[in-house]
């Protein structure tokens, strides 16, 4: 029997998509403006929004935030190999747009677990010639899954930077996440480089929390969110870089407007 075809893998990713559970990714993008998301995800969206009305300017700082953190990856810290975990759906200024415009030659492997967004991202995400991008369908739950799909791609001798925006607060338990981040690190030499941000209980923790309270009870996959110290042991093992782990607004701006604080963490480590 011959393998799929990506029409084939598309068609079967279609045929499992929810559109009556709403998804973060399509919240995420229907507070971004976007058009990839459905009724529901509006409903719900609108109804987190009366809990943190001021989360659409996270969603927008967090966008910035990987941004910045990738174009300082590639341009100051010389890294040309990118594992996006939880890649949400394609955007403005996405890792491989702002790599490659750094050098062509990155190569950059997008991992998520929906299928509205891996369909999105084999129409959308394409490669500069010199460069690769990849895409594969993993849980973040079995990092052992997503390594052997991102090794297709990237050269796990050489120094990789793993980017994790947003995914780590649907793995419920602490423990369990510092060791995800762990397995992934042990699989990347020194130089590699973390990228996380997080929704945290540091800023407006009262309506995060009830906000949090209202997902989880409604059908959608389950999500916490974690203090400043319990983000800080996801980069245990890391050279937090300056200025640390901050409202992801304020890991390095550019513009002074953006210098407001925001509900969601981030931060940039280095594999020493």
């Amino acid at each position: 029997m011959s393998d799929p075809s990506p029409h084939d893998e598309g068609v079967a990713r279609i045929t499992r998509l929810r559109t009556d559970v709403s998804h973060s990714a399509r919240i995420w993008n229907y507070w971004l403006g976007g058009k990839d998301h459905y009724e529901v995800d509006e409903k719900v969206g609108d109804q987190i929004l009366s809990f943190v009305p001021e989360l659409p300017r996270s969603a927008v700082a967090d966008r910035r935030f990987l941004a910045r953190a990738v174009r300082f990856l590639a341009a100051e810290a010389g890294i040309r190999q990118f594992l996006d975990i939880g890649t949400g759906l394609p955007s403005a200024d996405n890792t491989h747009e702002v790599a490659q415009r750094v050098d062509p030659s990155c190569r950059i492997v997008y991992v998520d677990n929906d299928p509205i967004v891996l369909t999105h991202a084999h129409a959308l995400l394409t490669s500069t010639p010199e460069g690769a991008t990849g895409y594969i369908e993993a849980d973040l739950h079995d990092p052992e899954a997503v390594l052997r799909g991102a090794a297709a791609t990237l050269d796990f001798e050489k120094p990789v930077a793993i980017t994790m925006l947003g995914v780590l607060n649907f793995i419920m338990d602490t423990d369990e996440a510092v060791t995800i981040v762990r397995r992934l690190l042990d699989a990347v030499p020194s130089g590699s480089h973390l990228v996380i941000s997080h929704p945290t209980t540091e800023v407006d923790g009262e309506a995060m929390a009830a906000a949090v309270d209202y997902w989880n009870g409604q059908g959608s996959a389950p999500m916490t969110l974690r203090s400043r110290a319990d983000l800080a042991r996801l980069f245990d093992g890391v050279e937090l870089l300056p200025p640390g782990l901050v409202s992801c607004s304020r890991w390095r701006p550019e513009d002074t407007d953006e210098d407001v604080e925001v509900t969601h963490f981030g931060g940039v480590g280095r594999k020493r």
